[in-house]
């Protein structure tokens, strides 16, 4: 298999199904996005050493590469209802930051994003996250998507938080505060 195929020369890209658009279409911006946020949980995860944190990641990993093939299939494809996440990873991330959450110190200030290499990663892919958000909410004012996705991020953005002060905490990394 060719990794190129000059396709895309021409500034467009094609969804699941052959659909062509522009690679700067809001669809686009936000499987993008989706990716790079991909990109920096694989970062933290090679700087994590605890096997549970890191499986964990490895499944949020394999999560947001379905979000993007959810998005990159439009609601009018036949295929459409088998490439469409469900809540059932929201709910699991719902009971993940639960049960981290209830090792952690109650938060008394504001932190700052720091604490180890691996905190810093995950506080940064906390932000992408968001950001991943906020296309995939500019998407879903322009076309149909699953809504699913934007509860996902969502709540894929708090569980971030919790990992990097999670993260932090094991490697009794003192979490910055924030100084008014």
């Amino acid at each position: 298999m060719k990794i190129y195929t000059k396709f895309g020369d021409t500034g467009e890209t094609a969804l699941y199904g052959g659909t062509r658009i522009g690679k700067d279409a809001p669809r686009i911006e936000a499987i993008g996005t989706v990716d790079e946020l991909n990109a920096y949980i694989g970062y933290a995860q090679v700087l994590i050493d605890d096997p549970d944190l890191s499986e964990l990641i490895v499944r949020i990993q394999n999560h947001l590469f379905a979000v993007g093939a959810d998005l990159a299939t439009l609601e009018t494809h036949t295929k459409a209802a088998e490439f469409r996440i469900s809540q059932d990873f929201t709910v699991e991330m719902e009971t993940t930051i639960d049960t981290l959450s209830a090792e952690l110190p109650p938060l008394t200030n504001f932190i700052l994003p720091g604490g180890c290499a691996a905190g810093a990663i995950l506080h940064i892919a906390r932000v992408i996250c968001r950001r991943s958000e906020r296309r995939v909410v500019h998407l879903a004012q322009e076309t149909e998507i699953n809504p699913e996705i934007i509860q996902s991020l969502n709540r894929l953005s708090d569980l971030l938080f919790v990992l990097a002060r999670t993260v932090n905490f094991r490697a009794q990394s003192p979490e910055p505060i924030w100084q008014s």
